[in-house]
């Protein structure tokens, strides 16, 4: 699922409407404005920054210069663009760096919004920057807390710093001074959560605060609770204040409020997102690229991001050779399912690509099962099969087909673009040809 589904649906439909009648009337934009107002309720986002929102919005659209303008629809969703971006930040919010290291990543949350996996997430985030972090077992109340913490250090290849069921305040005390002698430049210290904020966890959180120099405190909530995380975030700004939220679930089905409403109701950031349940699945927060993807527009430089990471230079540019040489084989294509795995799937992938949010569920769907029935065959194959898929007879068909557990008829589909694939690149090193997905 793209990310906000149907709020960037409504808002296309709404704007669609816009850019057929070409010149617009100030009533036209006010109504525009009111469906666009209804979206963004819908989506749980707050009623007094839906209503503010929509008042700048509705100031800068109505005037002179807009309606008398050549195309008046797209000057309007530009200013819905531009309104977005401001409403959620206007920039990306680093992480502070403390002068004195090592620098203190205070993580607090309620249960159920991911924290402890998040701060697996935003180790292995800082380790790809090139630092040394340290992760700390702050939470002595919930049932195998610790032992969890334990368990995504492992996966990520942090140590994790615990001192059993001592005090919280006694723990992080402990772990700085070990930072500092180990060199671990960063320490991220996981807290306690509740079910629900209560004094108790407050001020635990308030002791740790004032006995240790905290350079960030980040609130990790649940955007999937809507206008509930937003509550969530001012309290805990109220008593804590806070540096910055990281949403987490924004991979499930969230409609938007909290990633939209967040900033505007705290004053603080959005510095990360969670997308997924992999230790890699963890963006900065760009307010820019997702005021495009809620636009429909894409988020190009994400994707860039993403495959820069899959794929290393020297890989890049020996696929480059293949294609110029027309050598492209099956394993390449089986490499290139690999990739885009990493990338997040072929879901995560459209869903960045500029209008493909436009396009009905139906034409944009890709069937991920499809893709893994792809690369059982193409494993299924001898690495001369592989290599030239023109030896592939109906006999090696029938026994390819057995061996993964696929038809024949699949083989012959999967041959088919995979030929289709190598004409495509053909093409496009002639410089001619549209682009079009294999699958």
């Amino acid at each position: 699922m793209a990310l906000f589904g149907s709020l960037s649906e409504r808002l296309n439909h709404i704007f669609s409407k816009l850019t057929k009648r070409g010149k617009l009337t100030e009533l036209e934009i006010k109504t525009a404005m009111r469906e666009v107002r209804v979206a963004l309720l819908e989506a749980d986002v707050n009623l007094k920054v839906a209503k503010q929102f929509i008042a700048e919005v509705s100031e800068k659209a109505v005037g002179q210069e807009i309606l008398s303008s050549l195309n008046p629809a797209q000057q309007v969703i530009k200013i819905v663009n531009e309104e977005l971006i401001a409403l959620m930040g206007a920039k990306n919010a680093k992480l502070e760096v403390s002068s004195k290291l090592p620098t203190v990543i205070m993580m607090c949350g309620l249960q159920g919004a991911g924290k402890t996996t998040l701060c697996g997430k935003l180790a292995l985030h800082l380790k790809k920057q090139g630092k040394r972090p340290l992760l700390v077992a702050g939470d002595i109340y919930r049932p195998a807390a610790i032992t969890q913490l334990k368990v995504v250090g492992q996966q990520v290849a942090v140590e994790v710093f615990e001192k059993g069921t001592q005090s919280p305040v006694k723990t992080a005390k402990q772990a700085i001074e070990y930072a500092r002698s180990m060199s671990y430049d960063t320490v991220i210290l996981d807290t306690a959560g509740r079910l629900q904020i209560d004094d108790a966890l407050m001020k635990e959180l308030e002791e740790i605060k004032n006995a240790i120099e905290v350079t960030e405190t980040l609130l990790v909530v649940d955007a999937m609770t809507g206008q509930e995380a937003v509550n969530v975030a001012d309290t805990f700004n109220q008593r804590l204040e806070i540096s910055g939220v990281v949403l987490t679930k924004l991979d499930g089905d969230t409609r938007g409020g909290a990633c939209l409403s967040v900033k505007a109701v705290t004053g603080k950031p959005i510095k990360f997102i969670g997308v997924g349940e992999k230790v890699t699945d963890l963006e900065p927060f760009y307010p820019d690229r997702m005021a495009s993807r809620i636009l429909g527009m894409g988020d190009v430089l994400s994707l860039i991001e993403k495959a820069q990471q899959a794929i290393t230079e020297e890989d890049a540019k020996k696929m480059q050779q293949k294609m110029r040489e027309n050598a492209f084989t099956l394993t390449d294509y089986l490499e290139q399912f690999a990739m885009m795995k990493k990338m997040g799937g072929a879901q995560a992938m459209m869903s960045m690509l500029p209008g493909m949010g436009k396009l009905k569920v139906s034409e944009k769907d890709i069937d991920e099962k499809k893709l893994e029935r792809t690369k059982a065959i193409i494993l299924s194959m001898t690495v001369q099969e592989r290599e030239n898929p023109s030896i592939i007879d109906h006999k090696r068909k029938r026994r390819i087909a057995a061996g993964s557990g696929t038809t024949v008829q699949e083989i012959n589909q999967l041959l088919k673009q995979f030929e289709q694939t190598k004409m495509l690149m053909k093409q496009l090193k002639g410089g001619k040809g549209k682009f079009r997905l294999p699958f």
